[in-house]
């Protein structure tokens, strides 16, 4: 694996908001096709880290390369077009539009028609948002939301709208996808469903991801490798096996879940 240029790198980032140093000196790699785990007790840094490499906030030490290029100080909507898209910890879907709309959004970022198009109605406006529409749908087919297309997001059960993010942030056609708790909130059922989705989509899509999640079954029932942030700083990483019996981990977190 290490003989191959990491996908993305993050190399000594670090973050202070004003005397709170949030995280300190943190190096992550990650290999194409590779899915890995971001773990650690609750304000242990880890969105923030997802805010890092998604443009939220600008590291004031460090650096974050994705394909060998800088993304320090790039604005989130053109992180995207690189390649890297990411759900939340808390759900945000636009909740008065359609399933089918909330997909449709993230495809505007990858859309071939321009704005002049657009407001001239020509015929690569209609052809655009023609197939815009057909490969949306797709999407909700992949993930058994199509049934529910017309209905508003709101009116989703909450697995759903789960599953409606994980969708959209596909639709932007990432390399890289950031999964923040997509877990929180569901039941044993949903979880074991989202595992063998994250699975799917991954295999699918040919995606490298990154997830951070509290279930730790979910965790080392899918992941290859693990990085344990505890305040801003990572304490360990390694296989499944290796996290799961590393004194410093189970001090920091795990306690007695590896019982």
């Amino acid at each position: 694996m290490e003989t191959t240029t990491p996908l993305l790198n993050i190399d000594h980032v670090g973050i202070r908001f004003g005397g709170l140093r949030a995280v300190a000196d943190v190096n992550i790699k990650l290999f194409p096709g590779e899915l890995v785990g971001l773990i650690g007790p609750n304000g242990a840094g880890k969105t923030t880290l997802f805010n890092l490499l998604t443009g939220v906030y600008v590291p004031t030490e460090g650096s974050i390369s994705f394909e060998g290029e800088d993304l320090c100080r790039l604005p989130p909507f053109k992180i995207t077009r690189k390649g890297i898209s990411r759900t939340f910890q808390n759900i945000r879907l636009f909740s008065e539009l359609s399933v089918l709309d909330n997909v449709k959004v993230a495809y505007h970022s990858q859309a071939k028609h321009t704005m002049a198009s657009s407001i001239l109605r020509m015929p690569g406006h209609f052809s655009g948002e023609k197939d815009m529409h057909e490969k949306a749908i797709e999407f909700l087919k992949i993930f058994n939301l199509d049934q529910y297309m017309d209905e508003k997001a709101k009116n989703l059960p909450y697995g759903q709208q789960r599953r409606l993010e994980i969708a959209r942030a596909l639709a932007a056609n990432p390399r890289l996808l950031l999964l923040d708790e997509p877990a929180a909130g569901m039941n044993p059922k949903e979880t074991h469903e989202l595992m063998d989705l994250i699975g799917l989509i991954r295999k699918k899509f040919n995606l490298t991801v990154l997830l951070i999640e509290h279930d730790m079954p979910l965790v080392m029932g899918v992941c290859e490798r693990i990085y344990v942030l505890d305040h801003g700083q990572l304490i360990a990483n390694g296989t499944p096996e290796e996290i799961r019996n590393n004194p410093k981990v189970i001090e920091a977190y795990l306690g007695e879940e590896v019982s």
